[in-house]
């Protein structure tokens, strides 16, 4: 089993973080796995990673990294179609036949070129979609006036990869459904949902968190966003809650992690003058439990228009950490739909102030709604999206697909944990 992804352990971001999960999981039950990989580390651009390395079972190779940055859409553009090649010819003198190849969405379009080189070696295929790209990048405005022809070609290009012999693996249904649209096949799409390590995170008590204390957090609720400050969020709506609610000297605001509108994000923090908003880096792993414990409640947002193409990976920390999450985005999308059913948080809608500033009081001002909360949270973690409950899925698909059928061909039925 290989696992092809720019970013693999011991990067902290968010795809590196759930292969590096299944694939330790699948070396534990038996399995031969390796993960193919760059050697950076994705908030280091500095770092150099070994070439070879095996850690606890699985077998890492790290390609040769380019080193032209992400300041600019041409930079980011070369570093991708090097790490593609580099791939693509590592895929061609190593894939056997009788391997399965996951194939992640980092970079983009990553399944084009490597299944070529996939199906030359008449090897299985799953396309492990955690972004669906080109949509994102024509829903945040990349494709614009005279670039308008490259999102459909990009398309094409995508959707046949798409239906290389294996499986597509999405981690919603609202995914899974604008893949058949595409023309591909249902039973050639799997749902299977992400996970967190409930060993890895897991609740910390206020009196119990070393950070919550050097923070100065200890006599506070607080609000907290952990994470990537990326495109695909929105923070307008926090921002507003926050200066809504500078009165109540007894919440603070807690923004931990860093990425494109981070900087933005400061900014506007500092020119509305907001005493009552504090930004720390991303914690070590060793620390996540403490980190995604400080806050009394999480935030997570997505623009609507992307519900289809992204799943905010960070729901599933806050759930492994015990605490309430509250969505800002489509009442209809993923996220809010769990929080109803379950029990373990609310929603709004972008630009919803009042609601949002209503439910920080709330929960605030009832520890023990929040505190129930909190436990549905956790709850629902080791009930639904256990990491040892996606495994079982996992391994339930890789077997699935390396039954033959009569005729030879690979028997690729959609499942669904």
């Amino acid at each position: 089993m290989i696992f092809l992804n720019r970013y693999g352990f011991p990067d902290q971001s968010a795809t590196s973080r759930m292969i590096s999960s299944l694939a330790f999981s699948m070396a534990q039950r038996g399995l031969d796995v390796i993960v193919v990989a760059s050697r950076e580390i994705h908030d280091h651009p500095g770092s150099v990673l070994p070439a070879t390395e095996t850690v606890r079972g699985i077998a890492i190779v790290r390609l040769a990294s380019g080193r032209f940055g992400r300041h600019s859409l041409m930079r980011r553009s070369i570093d991708y179609l090097l790490f593609q090649v580099l791939a693509f010819v590592w895929l061609l003198r190593n894939v056997r036949a009788t391997d399965t190849v996951v194939v992640c969405t980092d970079p983009p379009l990553l399944s084009v070129m490597s299944s070529v080189a996939i199906r030359l070696k008449g090897a299985l295929m799953v396309n492990w979609i955690m972004d669906l790209f080109p949509e994102t990048a024509t829903e945040l405005g990349f494709f614009r006036k005279r670039a308008r022809w490259v999102g459909p070609w990009l398309t094409q290009l995508r959707n046949w990869s798409l239906r290389s012999p294996g499986m597509v693996v999405c981690p919603t249904d609202k995914m899974a459904e604008f893949i058949f649209t595409q023309g591909i096949s249902k039973d050639h799409v799997s749902v299977l949902h992400h996970w967190s390590d409930g060993e890895e995170i897991y609740p910390v008590s206020p009196q119990d968190n070393s950070l919550r204390k050097a923070w100065g957090l200890q006599d506070v609720f607080v609000v907290g966003y952990s994470g990537n400050f990326g495109r695909a969020h929105e923070f307008g709506t926090m921002l507003a809650a926050a200066k809504r609610l500078e009165h109540r000297a007894d919440i603070r605001f807690l923004l931990i992690g860093g990425g494109h509108q981070h900087a933005a994000v400061k900014t506007a923090v500092r020119d509305l003058g907001l005493q009552n908003v504090i930004f720390k880096p991303l914690q070590p792993v060793e620390k996540l439990a403490e980190s995604l414990s400080v806050a009394d409640v999480h935030l997570v947002s997505l623009l609507p228009e992307l519900e289809h193409c992204i799943i905010p990976s960070k729901f599933y920390g806050i759930l492994a950490a015990g605490r309430p999450t509250i969505f800002v985005g489509d009442h209809d999308g993923e996220v809010p739909r769990v929080l109803r059913a379950k029990g373990c948080g609310s929603n709004v809608e972008i630009g919803e102030t009042d609601k949002l500033c209503g439910i920080i009081e709330k929960l605030c001002d009832d520890p023990n709604t929040t505190a129930a909360m909190g436990d549905a949270a956790r709850r629902l973690l080791c009930t639904d999206y256990s990491r040892e409950r996606a495994a079982d899925a996992w391994e339930g698909l890789i077997a699935r697909l390396r039954t033959v059928a009569p005729s030879g061909a690979p028997l690729a039925q959609g499942i669904s944990p």
